[in-house]
């Protein structure tokens, strides 16, 4: 009997380099990890690859380090140990933050940070918060390592300047000074797509970043410098506006995605005005 998987080929690496010279001789693979979004596009029928790289086994690829001044997340780190890990909730709570709202707990038990960056979704709850961090993206090749800044990774719509011969190893994040800041809006607190998240940092450079309000994530720039010079809130949220196409689909109208988006950037300034 055909199944929905007769037809796909997996290879299964058994070292970071093996899967390096897999993607370079055997190509083209699709990295897989966590596969919370793979299963989900194999289920309705609209998975487009057939041959998939396992990394799930590749354990280099997890946890979370310092290197230099930077905190290093290796890509297999999965969202349950992100909010397990004392050094995030110290560094960089926002993402914590978001880890805790991504699906339910099986979900984050399995899902993968790099997963999330590489799937290239507007809608991925952990990307405004790298986005506002100022992350980098870490890309391996068999020929070399590459840091990609990561307002810099995506081209458009889950598409990414990543090549089809590297993998996400880790996402470095520098030093955040400020007072971090996330919302995310759904139709419920938890398992829902998000119709429209914001990660911010208020500080003496603020940063504010969106998703699921744009065919990528997004940082609004002169809405940040608004802010930083000490303009009114109603110029920010109106400068907001023209800073984002929001997009409309079945989970929302553009209309909504504005509107909520301009009260998120209001509640993110209100609530982080006099914080510790």
């Amino acid at each position: 009997m055909r199944t929905a998987i007769s037809s796909l080929e997996l290879l299964e690496p058994r070292s970071l380099r093996d899967a390096l010279v897999m993607l370079r001789d055997e190509g083209p693979l699709v990295p897989m990890a966590g596969c919370t979004d793979l299963y989900v596009s194999l289920n309705f029928g609209t998975l487009t690859g057939s041959r998939f790289l396992d990394l799930s086994r590749l354990d280099e690829l997890r946890g979370v380090s310092r290197r230099g001044a930077c905190l290093s997340i290796g890509a297999l780190t999965t969202f349950t140990d992100i909010q397990r890990s004392a050094e995030i909730r110290r560094r960089l709570p926002m993402l914590a933050s978001a880890a805790a709202q991504i699906g339910g707990r099986q979900v984050q038990n399995r899902a993968t940070i790099g997963g999330n960056i590489a799937n290239a979704s507007p809608a991925g709850d952990s990307l405004p918060v790298l986005a506002a961090a100022e992350a980098s993206v870490v890309l391996l090749s068999h020929d070399g390592q590459r840091r990609i800044p990561f307002v810099s990774f995506f081209t458009g719509y889950r598409q990414s300047v990543r090549r089809p011969d590297e993998i996400i190893v880790a996402v470095e994040v520098p030093p955040v000074d400020g007072r971090q800041w996330f919302r995310k809006v759904g139709t419920r607190a938890a398992q829902a797509i998000s119709k429209v998240v914001m990660a911010a940092v208020r500080g003496e450079r603020p940063r504010v970043a969106l998703g699921s309000v744009a065919p990528t994530v997004i940082r609004v720039r002169q809405t940040e410098e608004i802010l930083a010079s000490n303009g009114s809130l109603a110029d920010a949220q109106q400068m907001l506006l023209t800073e984002i196409a929001a997009i409309r689909d079945i989970r929302s109208t553009a209309t909504y995605r504005r509107r909520v988006a301009a009260n998120l950037l209001a509640q993110f300034w209100r609530e982080t005005a006099h914080a510790g």
